[in-house]
């Protein structure tokens, strides 16, 4: 049955988007440079049987692979740059606003404007996302003061489903009136723990930040008639870097310091744990899977998208009932799946129902049923 407790609802959305952006083919041909330079300064122990040879790259093997044509980023020079292959995001004063801050300021004040509050009505602030510049004070806590909330703020991490966990912890304090309203945001810099030397993940993560405010149900917003949340451990994507283990000076050098993982395998594991997950919840809302209009997914993988479309729909959807973003935004970690609802929900009418879903390493799935009111 739909959940009982009092109407809970996303009032508004907000993204913010960087200025710069890479395509697949600029990324090619830096990371090519690249591969040119290794193989040349070790032919001699790649002749001899010490080293293997690091294979080239190639925009068809990307839009192949990922469904990826380009991805937006915080830094484009340091990225393509095939002597230094990472973004050069210069380190600020502690006087100065984060990056992370800054990005969640202006995705959240459009999604103030678009639930019509103010600083003021929001009780509450979540920082969710993968990848966090510091550990304290919180990235939340420089956010509500940057925009002049009060109450309280924190940070969490559950990987790239850190948006869908992050909205069920803002429903649970209005529910537990702990807050009025939550405003949950997720800045993912993804650009600044990808391996860009890496031939089978160099193009796969983006940069962006997305802000979902949750709050008592009103009229025409998104009313959330569940969420549900479930891990399960697994080691097939990985990123060990952190203050205790930083690897050397640049976090470059240590591969395990950066995003690692066993795509096969997660593709393998992943998707149905997925497709099961949000079946199991539309069940146990007594919603049918053939009313959905739409299905926001997290934008990992264009095949894994398609694939948890096709077992929860029974059937191929449609562009429209299972948009993507990844095209041109690439993974942005657990901004994805907002991104997706951000820009493909206005079209909705009373009554109509969609999915948001996350997924992502630990394992980790979440999954948020809405309505229009």
């Amino acid at each position: 049955m739909i959940d009982s407790h009092p109407p809970v609802a996303i009032l508004g959305t907000g993204l913010y988007t960087p200025k710069e952006s890479i395509s697949n083919a600029e990324l090619v041909a830096a990371f090519n440079a690249y591969v040119g330079n290794y193989n040349h300064v070790n032919q001699a122990a790649i002749d001899s049987g010490d080293l293997p040879a690091m294979a080239e790259s190639s925009v068809e093997f990307i839009e192949k692979a990922s469904g990826i044509k380009s991805r937006y980023v915080m830094n484009k020079s340091g990225v393509i740059d095939p002597a230094r292959m990472c973004p050069s995001l210069p380190e600020r004063s502690n006087d100065e606003p984060s990056i992370q801050c800054e990005m969640a300021v202006v995705a959240s004040r459009e999604a103030l404007d678009n639930a019509g509050l103010q600083a003021s009505d929001i009780g509450a602030v979540i920082v969710a996302c993968s990848n966090l510049q510091r550990p304290y004070p919180a990235i939340a806590v420089e956010v509500q003061a940057a925009l002049g909330i009060g109450g309280y703020a924190y940070d969490m991490n559950v990987a790239c489903s850190s948006a869908t966990f992050g909205i069920q912890n803002a429903v649970d304090a209005v529910r537990n009136q702990s807050a009025n309203a939550v405003l949950m945001v997720n800045p993912e810099i993804c650009s600044g723990h990808l391996n860009f030397r890496d031939r089978d993940s160099h193009f796969i993560f983006g940069d962006a930040c997305t802000a979902v405010v949750i709050g008592p149900q009103c009229s025409g917003a998104f009313e959330i008639l569940g969420t549900r949340l479930a891990t399960l451990y697994s080691n097939n994507i990985r990123n060990n870097f952190g203050f205790l283990n930083r690897g050397d000076e640049s976090g470059i050098g240590q591969v395990d310091k950066l995003f690692v993982q066993n795509g096969r395998k997660v593709f393998k594991e992943v998707c149905p744990m997925v497709a099961d997950h949000i079946v199991q919840h539309l069940a146990d809302l007594d919603i049918d899977s053939s009313s959905l209009k739409r299905l926001w997914l997290h934008q990992a993988n264009l095949n894994m998208n398609q694939l948890v479309g096709r077992r929860v729909l029974g059937r191929e959807p449609s562009a429209e009932e299972s948009p993507v973003i990844l095209d041109r935004y690439a993974n942005t970690s657990s901004a994805g799946s907002i991104i997706a609802y951000h820009l493909y929900q206005q079209n909705f009418e009373r009554g109509d129902i969609g999915v948001i879903c996350s997924f992502g390493a630990g394992y980790s799935v979440g999954s948020v049923i809405v309505q229009k009111s």
